[in-house]
């Protein structure tokens, strides 16, 4: 009782802080004192299941069956079943995405005339369109790419259905598509698919499913079923196929294939081929400490290294560098190593069962009275589009020299691949591409920085109609695909409205913040707060989630904004706290004690030179690999 007391006390108080002064305003220590009482009162009111959500009985898959031995104790399985012993399918992939906020305030705009007001794409060519690159100074553009390798990991929707499309209306004097005569009134967007296991005559709030696990598992190069997995492995001493050879047709089995996925493009391929090489960098570590190792106890240990070293990576390295604030970065560090520190931790290890004194990993394991899931409203702060640069400059890492300079639309998708393999260009293509990275900058998370090149981004088209998650067949690989023309800020802004993300300001309340009461006080820039104003009829209620997270005025050294921030302060450790590889089975006994030592020893910098060692000139003296690189002279 006098523990419960103490935290109830705790929270409010640093709450009451935040308010009155910020808890970024704050000194190291009370800052971090301040940021672990939010975290607490967010754990406590905003995490909200939606497994318990009424199922249609017809939709029931088969009972699950449990592994064949113990194995799957010392494990992760393809899919993420059974992370959670006492819950098999909490995590999995294909189920529902959790929420942040209670359930009554999720219901989707359904009603069409709110839906669209105001005109999504309006508020995308009036508020987000870039007029000028602004850069996001200190990162570099790697940073860009490891977020959406990242959120490959962690969640997707599907690529939606073209049944009952969205058809947005194209506002006056609106050319669609950009710079040709209009030949439509709509643009048409696909609709998130429907939840399969929900009853069509449920009034409640609609939930939807989750095509990844959940888990901070590595599922973005190791896929999240069997049959993925397996067609990967090359089935030798633990390994994964490198590069990606004979390419498949565009479909198989009603499947794309993930480069032709919308969405991927050079910076997530990239990441694929660098944490494919580290997987096969591990089993060879692993197998010269530990000879006896079958082909699969090698995979299987050295995918827990990788995942685990990934969430390392953008725990103490990625986060710190987008949000550049010496409080938070303390903060971060405490998530991994405790506040003991990091050379505590390799010469004592754990010296306390506190998360806060010794770290999460090896910590015990916590759902906060609400099972594990992925939620709609992480979803919709990640928006993050304007990381991505048009224009891309590509040099040498021995000389500095321009090689080609490439738009985006020249990198996405299978045009990616032939650009990795560009040695008549490129010389060393991927030693090249990351020093190319390393030395330019994303764009800034700001109000008119919407890339231009994805408000007129051409994808593959969704089908017409959907069964379960996966989409029919369309035609045979020898047709040409059908193309769909999108504007994506439009589709990022309609999509948490369909979603049932709450606006700006209610989101604000829900996560215990005050609402903006004008639009001077959303944004510090008179020009932005005129738009604002004319875009959203003078009312600030409506303004959107994305909008006012990319208005807002942000926290020294942040690159994101403090609203946002708050759905990090709750879900990045709870990434680590509800996953048993984190935390009860975080252990020598499961991942090796060579295993372990790997995690603690390596980072984004090692892992980058141990595979392009010509980077070393200039990412050698590099702090942290997500900042920006010096660059070679000749």
């Amino acid at each position: 009782m006098f523990n419960s007391l103490f935290w109830w006390l705790f929270s409010r108080v640093a709450g009451a802080v935040d308010r009155s002064i910020g808890w970024h305003r704050l000194p190291l220590l009370l800052g971090v004192l301040t940021l672990i009482g939010l975290r607490k009162r967010l754990r406590d009111r905003n995490l909200y299941g939606t497994s318990s959500a009424p199922t249609d009985p017809r939709s029931m898959p088969a009972k699950l069956t449990e592994p064949e031995g113990i194995g799957y104790l010392a494990r992760r399985t393809a899919d993420g079943t059974y992370n959670d012993l006492g819950d098999p399918m909490m995590g999995s992939a294909n189920t529902r995405f959790g929420r942040n906020v209670p359930l009554e305030y999720t219901a989707p705009e359904n009603d069409w005339a709110i839906l669209n007001s105001p005109n999504p794409r309006m508020v995308s060519r009036e508020l987000l369109t870039r007029d000028v690159f602004k850069p996001a100074e200190t990162l570099n553009l790697l940073a860009a790419a490891w977020i959406q390798f990242m959120v490959r990991d962690w969640l997707s929707h599907g690529e939606g259905t073209m049944t009952h499309s969205w058809k947005v209306k194209l506002f006056e004097g609106d050319r669609w598509p950009e710079g040709e005569a209009r030949t439509t009134e709509h643009m048409e967007i696909p609709r998130t698919l429907k939840d399969p296991t929900r009853s069509p005559e449920d009034p409640s709030p609609p939930t939807y499913l989750n095509t990844q696990t959940h888990w901070w598992d590595g599922s973005q190069i190791y896929g999240s079923d069997k049959v993925t997995q397996d067609g990967l492995r090359s089935k030798s001493d633990g390994k994964l196929k490198e590069g990606f050879g004979d390419l498949p047709p565009l479909r198989v089995d009603g499947k794309k294939h993930p480069i032709d996925e919308p969405g991927f493009w050079l910076g997530l391929a990239m990441m694929g081929v660098l944490f494919t090489k580290e997987h096969n960098a591990i089993c060879d570590h692993l197998r010269s400490h530990y000879p006896h190792l079958t082909d699969e106890e090698l995979f299987e240990h050295a995918r827990l290294v990788n995942a685990a070293l990934m969430a390392k990576i953008h725990t103490v390295e990625w986060t710190p560098a987008i949000l550049g604030h010496p409080t938070l970065q303390a903060a971060m560090n405490a998530n991994w190593w405790g506040l003991a520190g990091e050379h505590i931790h390799k010469l004592l290890g754990r010296i306390s069962e506190s998360e806060v004194i010794s770290g999460i990993p090896g910590s015990q394991k916590d759902h906060f009275g609400v099972p594990y899931s992925i939620t709609e409203e992480f979803v919709a702060v990640y928006r993050m589009h304007p990381l991505i640069p048009d224009e891309y400059t590509f040099r040498s890492a021995e000389t500095g020299e321009v090689l080609q300079r490439k738009q985006f639309g020249q990198l996405v998708n299978r045009q990616a691949i032939k650009l990795m393999e560009d040695r008549e260009h490129l010389q060393n293509p991927l030693q090249n591409l990351f020093y190319s990275f390393g030395v330019a900058h994303p764009g800034a998370l700001t109000l008119h920085n919407y890339p231009r090149s994805l408000q007129q981004f051409e994808r593959l088209r969704p089908p017409e109609e959907s069964e379960g998650l996966q989409p029919r067949d369309q035609g045979t690989p020898e047709e040409e695909p059908p193309r769909l023309l999108q504007d994506l800020g439009t589709t990022d802004i309609l999509r948490s409205r369909e979603l049932g993300v709450p606006r700006y300001n209610q989101f604000r309340k829900l996560l215990h913040r005050p609402p903006v009461r004008s639009f001077e006080k959303l944004t510090d820039n008179p020009v932005w707060a005129e738009e604002l104003r004319r875009v959203y009829n003078n009312d600030i209620d409506q303004v959107d989630l994305m909008i006012g997270l990319f208005a807002e005025p942000k926290p020294e050294g942040f690159g994101f904004s403090d609203t946002a921030f708050r759905i990090f302060i709750l879900m990045a450790s709870r990434r680590l706290n509800s996953d048993r590889f984190f935390t009860t089975h975080y252990t020598p006994e499961v991942y090796t004690p060579a295993g372990l030592d790997w995690i603690d020893d390596n980072d984004m910098r090692t892992v980058m030179l141990r595979h392009y060692p010509g980077l070393r000139p200039s990412l050698g003296g590099a702090k942290n690999a997500f900042a920006p690189w010096p660059r070679v002279r000749l």
